[in-house]
């Protein structure tokens, strides 16, 4: 009887330990679960961390690189939002459409700034802003080759005239569009089946029409603003049946972010307002000449990868300052835009705005030379950038070699001295030594006794490389090392 006794008491220890060790890794569970889940992020975080995070995709007219400039109609816009909201800007780009509400979600991005159509099945996963403009969806296809010399009424036999038409063909959409969804609910109102072919969700609305011109797929749908220009370029594709009645394009933030919704919706009303706000969806929907300029161009990011008509020259005169050489492109848009011929009030002139003075030191006899430009102007910067040895981070050395190219060696250095007069570390452009270069340009600043070169208007070069690294950020997106 006691055996038995204690082979029961043994079972109840098992028993007891098995429960604690089972309820321990519940609670850890329970703790990872709760670690997993993102805090509260809306308008007052993303003010705090000081910068939006837009997620967008390539397009061409989303946002894209043109003769080294980037550009877009989201790109345009989002600037504009980030100023209202004071803040800075960060784009990320998704290589897939389908992935924008996921890493919105997932907190990776705060608003997703894409041309969205605003349907109720997405409406479950995010919120949409008020709309930035009406168009509908409609069909593009594909007129035959030799349409030009074609009676009207044979070229009409040859064509869909009507979405009836459609019924038992085939239509080429991104998976999880809008327009998937509307072949779908087109079939249901038609009573009949319309076939989807799946095309890849990193394609842009403008690569899949491409192909369409090009004779890969027979038809697609898009919204009639991007189709209509689209057509200016390819005169082969007819675009003028619609498949739905006018809906609302919008972006979008998660469910939680209220006040960045409200913000966003405040920033819409203002700015619709503005002559700005159709100037710049002119430009990018409306604008045909500008537009067939910019889809021929070989300094348009969607054709190739190349940033200017110099980028072998940058390449070469890069490499001996251990630079990317879309950092230094980046320099050289800044000084010149890619123009060897302009010149400045200063008589800095050439790709590099070289001085007069400053090129006979480097030996360049003709500034307007792109190579000569490019060599003496690196030749300047690796001189420069030997005066910043004590600056253990690369990045850091080169944003005050920028700021010295730009206003001058001695200046930065009474900007370092004041720097460290104030206690902040004359080794650190961020935050440091840029806020010490704004403050030379007022008098009891750029009178100070370790001020040795006095007055210099320090917002140029603060401007100067705040643009340059954000323009190279861009760069990085598009283009290949």
């Amino acid at each position: 009887m006691q055996k038995i006794l204690a082979s029961n008491k043994y079972i109840k220890i098992l028993y007891l330990v098995l429960f604690l060790v089972f309820c321990c890794e519940q609670d850890s569970i329970k703790r990872d679960a709760i670690e997993e889940i993102p805090s509260k992020w809306d308008l007052e975080q993303i003010k705090a961390s000081g910068t939006l995070k837009a997620l967008t995709i390539y397009s061409g007219t989303t946002y894209f690189l043109y003769k080294g400039r980037p550009m877009g109609y989201e790109f345009e816009l989002l600037q504009r939002l980030a100023d209202f909201l004071e803040v800075g800007l960060e784009i990320i780009v998704v290589q897939n459409v389908n992935e924008l509400f996921e890493k919105l979600n997932s907190g990776e991005g705060d608003i997703v700034a894409h041309a969205l159509t605003i349907t109720n099945d997405r409406k479950e996963d995010v919120s949409f802003t008020d709309h930035l403009y009406l168009t509908k969806q409609v069909l593009v296809q594909k007129k035959p080759d030799n349409w030009r010399t074609m009676p009207w009424s044979k070229l009409k036999k040859k064509m869909v005239n009507d979405p009836v038409d459609l019924l038992g063909d085939t239509v080429s959409v991104r998976d999880m569009s809008s327009f998937k969804e509307r072949i779908y609910n087109l079939s249901e109102e038609l009573g009949g089946t319309i076939h989807i072919d799946t095309v890849p969700g990193a394609l842009a609305t403008d690569q899949i029409i491409e192909k369409v011109a090009n004779g890969e797929i027979k038809y697609t749908i898009a919204d009639y603003n991007i189709a209509s220009i689209m057509a200016t370029y390819y005169p082969i594709l007819d675009v003028k049946v619609p498949v739905s009645f006018s809906q609302r394009v919008a972006w979008a933030t998660r469910h939680e972010s209220e006040n960045l919704l409200k913000a966003t919706n405040d920033w819409l009303e203002q700015i619709k307002r503005k002559v700005d706000f159709n100037v710049i969806y002119n430009k990018y929907f409306k604008n045909e000449k500008y537009f067939r300029r910019r889809v021929k161009s070989n300094f348009y990011s969607l054709n190739d990868q190349q940033i200017s008509p110099y980028d072998e020259l940058i390449k070469k005169y890069a490499s001996p300052l251990n630079w990317d050489w879309r950092l230094l492109a980046s320099q050289i848009y800044q000084e010149s835009k890619f123009d060897p011929r302009v010149s400045s009030w200063a008589q800095a002139s050439g790709l590099m705005q070289i001085m007069p003075e400053t090129a006979k030191d480097l030996g360049v006899t003709n500034r307007s030379d792109p190579e000569q430009s490019i060599k003496g102007g690196t030749k300047y910067l690796n001189q420069l950038i030997k005066n910043f040895e004590e600056v253990t981070d690369s990045i850091q050395r080169i944003k005050f070699t920028l700021a010295s190219y730009n206003c001058g060696l001695y200046h930065v250095k009474d900007a370092q001295a004041l720097a460290n007069k104030r206690g902040l570390d004359e080794n650190i452009w961020d935050d440091n030594v840029e806020n010490m270069i704004l403050e030379l340009s007022l008098p009891n600043n750029y009178n100070d006794p370790v001020v040795k070169y006095g007055y210099v208007r320090g917002i140029e070069p603060y401007n100067y490389v705040q643009q340059i690294f954000e323009r190279y950020q861009h760069y990085v997106q598009f283009i290949d090392m």
